[in-house]
């Protein structure tokens, strides 16, 4: 994590928590004449309390001063253009539309997606379906003639006639040559959301009313529904099947034949998936397989081998698919996790799939009613003249003049949008593939979907007038984005490279950093009284740490430790009563422990040298250049306190 990321993460989890605050303002105090209120002290004073260690900062005449030295930190920021940095504005927008996103979201109708979603997980389904190719942006007419041949093909299957006889003969998916319709068993999220709608909403043996997707007009019939087996991890061992042309057709079936019966001797299954199976996908991996639900794989045989065992380890026996002999192997069963486990997953499943339709609709319907809005349909007949069928080609282009229609197309409440944008938005359209004829007709659809994009524009632009707390948050990101880049440039840089003014500083504090008596050292500890005994005698004898471990410590069975180092006196690595003299002590016992300390060399105390205490220097440097630099801010920007004010938000605060 970088030093920015904790700095504005701490500042940001400190922003949080002033959601909901609602103070009454006054002006607190100014700074060249520029306003601060009551509340934002008072908000931010409330959250940061149970923040900060040092007491002083509790108290309010304090906290003030350093709220006042906060915000001329800021000031002095935006003095030196710092605002206009292309990376903070970057950074700055960046994290707007990640906050923004929340504000965008339907709390209500997410949530009911989201428990719809796990309830039809809880499921699978298996169908079959007929399906009419249409294109989602079709002609109406185009439409219609593919909604008529549906039609005629569904009231056959209301009749009764069979379903996958019909699907054979009028079916227009590509896939229906193999399956005959039948899609075989599915669950939620695994199909487009109107066809997962049609299937949880069809009983069982029941044909679905006509449907549209994206892919056309369909029917669908509800085979079988079953539990939801949940996701599966195996490995497997796969022989391909004969050629028509090889000789001996059986070759595969025995040699699937030979590896299991080497399983069942005893052969590791992975080291076998290594040698022969020819999934060279995964035979590296000892045959292991990505994990998969029901309708993942191709092979609905593999499936059902798969999910039929029951406990890790347990293998199948060899059976045949359309892509060759396998064994399976069980790993791991996953079953259906918990809602809670779920939810965030769901909400992000949700935010890709075209239920999330459903949540643009819904704020769409709501800034509709929110704003008022008022086309100027003089402009809009001028705008609609320039569009052309050339748009059905995707070659239309914006006319010479097209920079002169500045006049307002759109007002929302009182910004005024021109038509040079909606030209821009048609413009841009032509991807879509749009059909609605006659031109009239397109420029209207069109009309509708820049006013909800404008509508949904203006909406984001004032985030900051509606929601307090979005604006809160805001502007605190803001100023941290600012102070963080202003205090790399103006202190710790600084702390950092003067290293004239960090060794003055040095000099003038040292006597604040002074080491207590040490001692280089080794302390010898062990659970067990003869072995610590054994220990003694031994460095009696001067042996050395690591041969009396060597000596001590056998059978896999560790009887002594020793730690060497260089200990300050009060070292909780040292026993209690240790003696700082030269020699071997003798034996003592803490708790459960018995200690020996081998003393080589007392190091009397003394002042740290920069070296040793450059960290901690450095820090108070910084801190002594920050205080320098508000005095000096103070003089460079004129601050003035409403002090009958602090003294009314003083007694609020403390009463």
């Amino acid at each position: 994590m970088s030093l920015k990321q904790f700095f504005l993460g701490l500042f940001f989890s400190m922003s949080i928590a002033g959601f909901g605050q609602n103070s009454s303002r006054e002006v607190l105090f100014t700074i060249n004449d520029k306003p601060y209120y009551t509340d934002e002290f008072s908000r931010v004073y409330k959250k940061n309390l149970d923040l900060v260690k040092d007491e002083s900062q509790k108290d309010l005449n304090q906290y003030l001063e350093l709220f006042i030295g906060y915000k001329l930190k800021v000031n002095k920021a935006y003095k030196l253009g710092l605002d206009k940095n292309p990376k903070y504005v970057n950074e700055l927008k960046s994290y707007r539309n990640q906050l923004a996103k929340n504000y965008f979201n339907d709390t209500k109708i997410t949530h009911e997606l989201v428990e719809e979603g796990y309830n039809r997980l809880q499921k699978e389904i298996r169908a079959s379906h007929i399906l009419i190719l249409v294109d989602e942006n079709a002609t109406p007419e185009d439409s219609l003639k593919a909604y008529k041949k549906m039609e005629e093909v569904a009231k056959r299957a209301y009749a009764g006639e069979d379903f996958a006889a019909l699907a054979t003969q009028y079916s227009e998916d590509p896939s229906v040559k193999d399956n005959k319709g039948d899609l075989g068993y599915f669950s939620a999220f695994r199909m487009v959301y109107p066809f997962e709608s049609a299937a949880f909403t069809t009983p069982k043996g029941k044909v679905s009313k006509i449907f549209r997707t994206r892919f056309g007009f369909h029917i669908l019939k509800v085979e079988a529904i079953r539990d939801n087996r949940g996701e599966v991890t195996v490995a497997h061992i796969m022989i391909l099947n004969p050629k028509p042309e090889d000789a001996d057709q059986d070759l595969a079936k025995n040699k699937i034949n030979d590896i299991y019966k080497k399983i069942q001797q005893g052969e590791k299954f992975e080291d076998l998936a290594k040698q022969f199976s020819e999934d060279k996908s995964s035979s590296s991996k000892g045959g292991v397989l990505n994990k998969f639900a029901s309708g993942q794989l191709s092979s609905e045989a593999f499936e059902n081998v798969a999910f039929s065992l029951s406990k890790p380890n347990e293998i199948s026996t060899p059976f045949q698919t359309q892509f060759g002999w396998h064994i399976v192997k069980l790993v791991e069963k996953h079953p259906v996790k918990t809602f809670e486990e779920m939810k965030g997953e769901l909400e992000n499943k949700i935010g890709k799939d075209e239920r999330s339709k459903k949540i643009t609709a819904s704020l769409n319907e709501k800034l509709r009613k929110k704003y008022t809005y008022k086309r100027d349909n003089k402009q809009f007949a001028a705008l609609t003249k320039l569009v052309t069928d050339d748009f059905y080609e995707s070659k239309w282009k914006q006319p010479e003049n097209a920079k002169d229609f500045t006049a307002p197309l759109l007002t929302i409440n009182a910004k005024k949008i021109e038509g040079k944008l909606f030209l821009d938005f048609v413009e841009k359209q032509q991807k879509a593939g749009l059909k609605i004829k006659p031109i009239a007709k397109l420029t209207e659809n069109l009309y509708d979907k820049f006013l909800e994009a404008q509508l949904t524009a203006y909406y984001d632009e004032n985030l900051e007038n509606e929601f307090q707390d979005f604006a809160n948050v805001m502007e605190e990101y803001r100023d941290g984005l600012l102070l963080f880049d202003l205090m790399e440039k103006e202190i710790w840089e600084r702390a950092k490279t003067d290293t004239l003014g960090l060794q003055k500083f040095y000099e003038e504090h040292k006597n604040e950093h002074q080491w207590k008596n040490r001692l280089e050292a080794t302390v010898f500890s062990s659970t067990k009284q003869d072995m610590i005994k054994k220990a003694l005698d031994l460095l009696k004898k001067k042996s050395d740490a690591q041969a009396i471990k060597d000596k001590l410590n056998v059978n896999n069975v560790i009887n002594i430790m020793s730690n060497t180092g260089t200990f300050e006196e009060g070292s909780d690595a040292l026993p209690k009563g240790t003696k700082f003299q030269v020699g071997i002590s003798d034996i003592v016992k803490e708790g459960e422990y018995y200690f020996i300390t081998k003393v080589d060399k007392v190091i009397p105390s003394s002042i740290k040298t920069l070296d040793e205490c450059r960290g901690k220097m450095v820090n108070d440097y910084q801190q002594q250049l920050e205080q320098g630099w508000v005095d000096d801010l103070k003089k460079e920007f004129t601050v003035k306190v409403n002090r009958d004010v602090f003294e009314r938000i003083k007694k609020q605060l403390h009463p």
